[in-house]
């Protein structure tokens, strides 16, 4: 991630620099460090005092960037890094990141396990085979002190982990094999983000009966954590030892009804430069399908971005973005590179302006939950599809 002072400094990537310089793109995706910051602090003040921050940095932290995103959260207040693969790992570790990070997938392969070793990763353990191919593996390569794993159980999400009723055996296998520690056991909820809380609770009250199973065959569970960006805004009953949280650390919430819980702000703006200028006459039609046509006489600004960046092809003829501070709609078909927009409201538009499709200019802004709910999705979706030849600048 490059950032404005570097683009603009031109010391960005030696004889790149031009090239990444920000003023000189056709479209960017920018990283409020600063939001990133209040946010993570924000959260940790909510937990409750023994609890630590997780941060949730996979998918490139959610289309944020990992690296730089991981080091602003722990400099913040965080304690974790939350990953989904080795490689996501990897990337922090070659980063500089030295704090815990934890893998959330399931990993199986001897490469895996080798390099979980060498990083010094954590990993998820969901089943008891997969204990067994750790053990196995980890006694081969004559692995000094015992790996740290974490034990993941199914409590309704019907995903990774072993069944909580069968919570006890699985927890007594792995602290029998001698190359593996117990670091923690975990849960995910599938429902923390419902105003309606049954699934929610029965999912907390098994795992709580998981639990105590296992502290009935005296085994003292050194960490605990179950609770996602919505269960932590909904229950400190669900803090435990751990949070993991990713959207609410990006600034945007999980469910509507979350909003007065907490001040978060946006993280991410998605922005892009009018390319051309042009005027059309009524009856003219506009790109691919001819899907829009021109009611009167109107001025059209082509803008340098299009669903191989990843604004959805599906918003064509439904969004809007902000130039000058002022909403105006795009038309036409979005198309791979490009898209339209209606700015015969807005006079004298001149080639090089900034278009803000997400983000805030004046008084206005669209969010990616706006996009979300037009298209029947999630913001997590929208926020994970932006293409790396974006580039992200962060900005403080």
């Amino acid at each position: 991630m490059l950032s404005r002072k570097q683009q603009t400094s031109g010391v960005a990537d030696n004889q790149q620099c031009d090239t990444y310089a920000w003023f000189s793109q056709r479209a960017w995706v920018e990283i409020d460090l600063g939001a990133l910051s209040y946010n993570v602090q924000q959260l940790v003040k909510f937990l409750s005092p023994r609890t630590q921050l997780m941060a949730v940095v996979k998918a490139d932290a959610y289309g944020h960037g990992a690296v730089t995103v991981a080091q602003t959260a722990l400099e913040s207040g965080a304690s974790w890094l939350g990953v989904a693969t080795v490689p996501e790992g990897i990337q922090l570790r070659e980063g500089g990141i030295k704090a815990p990070i934890l893998i959330l997938g399931a990993t199986h392969t001897p490469e895996q396990i080798h390099a979980i070793a060498h990083w010094k990763l954590q990993p998820t353990l969901c089943s008891p085979k997969q204990a067994l191919v750790f053990s196995n593996v980890l006694e081969s390569m004559n692995n000094g002190s015992p790996m740290e794993v974490h034990i993941k159980l199914d409590t309704g999400m019907s995903r990774l982990g072993t069944n909580w009723q069968e919570a006890s055996e699985f927890v007594q296998l792995v602290q029998s094999l001698p190359h593996l520690a117990i670091a923690s056991i975990y849960s995910h909820l599938a429902t923390a983000d419902s105003p309606d809380l049954t699934a929610m609770q029965e999912q907390h009250q098994r795992f709580e009966d998981a639990i105590a199973q296992i502290k009935a065959k005296g085994i003292n569970p050194p960490c605990l954590h179950l609770a996602n960006s919505a269960a932590t805004l909904t229950d400190t009953a669900l803090h435990y030892d751990i949070v993991r949280v990713g959207l609410a650390a990006y600034g945007l919430y999980p469910a509507p009804h979350l909003q007065n819980k907490i001040q978060l702000h946006p993280v991410l703006q998605l922005k892009a430069r009018v390319t051309q200028v042009k005027t059309i006459a009524p009856g003219t039609s506009v790109s691919y399908g001819h899907k829009f046509t021109a009611p009167r006489e109107m001025r059209l600004a082509v803008v340098g971005i299009g669903y191989a960046d990843g604004v959805p092809r599906q918003l064509s003829n439904k969004m809007q973005v902000l130039i000058r501070g002022q909403r105006v709609p795009q038309v036409g078909t979005i198309t791979m590179d490009q898209l339209m927009l209606d700015v015969s409201s807005i006079p004298n538009i001149q080639e090089g302006e900034i278009v803000t499709l997400l983000g805030q200019q004046g008084r206005e802004q669209i969010s990616a939950d706006d996009w979300a709910n037009q298209l029947d999705t999630i913001s997590w979706e929208i926020l994970c599809g932006f293409k790396h030849r974006l580039p992200r600048i962060a900005v403080m």
